[in-house]
């Protein structure tokens, strides 16, 4: 068998590949193209080794450590893209530019689950509010007590 025909498919693997990382917005479509580029680089190199007739098989053992860089890469892929799901809602790409906390603080609008609302209800003093969640009461008939005077 010809070697062009093994590195033919290579080639379109990785053609696929850098296509699926590049142009896709979901994370995980871009660790199956990044996986597609590794076959891609798997197939290239059984197909020079075949074709040098390397008599230590240098080619299948990088290829092996290729499978192995490749499993760990998947891993390690998908507990971040699970970590990000989990803390922002979703797994797009476009919005993971900043990986710290927004500097607008526990109030800001990408916090997941905000301790009071922004606005606060008409009629109400937001202060009052603050200190009375600030305390901590030692049962509940003395934090409704502690409620009822801050509203006052």
């Amino acid at each position: 068998m010809h070697a062009v025909y093994p590195l033919l498919l290579g080639a379109l693997l990785f053609a696929i590949g850098l296509y699926g990382v590049l142009a896709r917005r979901n994370a995980i479509t871009v660790l199956m193209a990044i996986e597609l580029l590794l076959n891609a680089v798997n197939v290239n190199l059984i197909a020079f080794g075949s074709l040098l007739r390397d008599t230590f098989n240098i080619g299948q053992i990088f290829t092996l450590f290729v499978i192995t860089i490749a499993a760990a890469e998947t891993g390690l892929g998908l507990a971040i893209v699970l970590m990000i799901f989990r803390q922002r809602g979703n797994a797009d790409i476009d919005g993971q530019r900043q990986l710290a906390e927004p500097l607008g603080g526990p109030d800001d609008e990408t916090d997941p689950s905000p301790r009071r609302s922004a606005v606060p209800a008409p009629g109400t003093d937001a202060a009052a509010d603050d200190r009375a969640l600030d305390r901590a009461p030692e049962s509940t008939a003395a934090a409704t007590v502690t409620a009822t005077e801050a509203s006052r």
